[in-house]
């Protein structure tokens, strides 16, 4: 624990959010004098950025609640720590405070399940052509899977994924299970298991020719921005499918609106987008190969509770002084 203002520790967090942990933080931090206080309240040490505080704000678009919850966060100099709900700290608020010195927790692998349910799920429907089986029924047209839209055999197709984090590795384990053979794209050098190909970042291009599934689960980074570019588009197959959960500047957006287009990649199951909201005047919303949706991947009901013990265990640490877990960096 690092000494903070003279007075009460002050933890910034919403209404919901304190009055769902009061309770937990009167007990982590039994002997310690503390006030909840919420945006417009004074100066705070620690925060909390509960799924609540964000609600439909995108890091491209924030409404009001939101940015006065993040004003509260940068006009607060005395601030020493903050966990946020999502799994990455890219969003720029957090990057300012990072750069200012203040230390930054996510919730890393809180919704990593339900991510990794959510590729599988996209990976599946583009597999069997449900896509073009929902335009057939909105049409009432019986189309049954002949011809060109006959479906390939899962089993035994290759998979890559880039990323092995909590996403990727319960997603492996998934498409093992379903007879896929996976190749790991990361950036640490160590195998990521005797059932998988380990590949180093450094060469995951050479992976693209013999994949049949490109899944995208790492981090938004200077070496990930933009890696899925027109040219590595271009070395996949053109039966190829892409399904990406990570983050959507991950991908050139207008190459991979080409490919789709010319044929030159089969489909894509996208859940997050170089600008979100996704624009209505994008082409990806009426591609018949694609499957948009609204950087949903790792919503369900459970996630709030696992994000707040989370929240509740680094409290702990940082009480106690110990490292906090899934600290971001700059």
């Amino acid at each position: 624990m690092s000494p903070g203002r003279a007075g009460p520790l002050r933890i910034l967090l919403s209404v919901q959010a304190a009055r769902e942990l009061r309770e937990d933080i009167a007990r982590v931090l039994t002997g310690i004098p503390h006030t909840l206080c919420m945006p417009d309240e004074g100066d705070a040490d620690l925060a909390f950025v509960s799924r609540d505080v964000t609600g439909l704000s995108t890091k491209h678009t924030i409404l009001p609640e939101t940015a006065r919850f993040y004003a509260a966060l940068a006009g607060s100099p005395a601030l020493q720590w903050t966990h946020v709900h999502s799994a990455g700290a890219d969003r720029a608020i957090y990057q300012q405070l990072l750069a200012r010195g203040v230390q930054v927790t996510t919730s890393s692998g809180a919704n990593a399940l339900v991510v990794a349910h959510t590729a599988l799920a996209g990976l599946l429907a583009l597999a069997r052509r449900l896509p073009q089986l929902l335009q057939a029924q909105q049409q009432r047209r019986w189309a049954s899977l002949m011809g060109d839209t006959l479906p390939r055999d899962l089993e035994g197709q290759h998979v890559v994924i880039v990323g092995w984090g909590p996403i990727g590795q319960h997603l492996g384990r998934m498409l093992l299970a379903l007879g896929l053979r996976v190749t790991v794209v990361r950036q640490q050098a160590q195998s990521a298991g005797a059932d998988v190909l380990t590949v180093p970042a450094s060469r995951w291009r050479a992976t693209l020719p013999g994949a049949d599934w490109l899944v995208l689960a790492c981090p938004l980074t200077a070496q990930t921005e933009g890696m899925v570019d027109a040219q590595a588009l271009a070395l996949l197959p053109a039966h190829a499918q892409l399904v990406n959960v990570s983050r959507g500047e991950i991908v050139d957006q207008p190459a991979l609106v080409e490919a789709l287009r010319s044929g030159r990649l089969a489909g894509a199951f996208l859940d997050v987008f170089a600008q979100e909201p996704l624009p209505a005047d994008s082409p990806l919303w009426t591609l018949a190969n694609v499957i948009v949706t609204p950087h949903s991947a790792g919503i369900s009901d459970g996630n709030a509770a696992r994000v707040r013990r989370m929240f509740v265990d680094n409290l702990r640490r940082w009480r106690a002084g110990e490292p906090l877990h899934n600290l971001a960096r700059p």
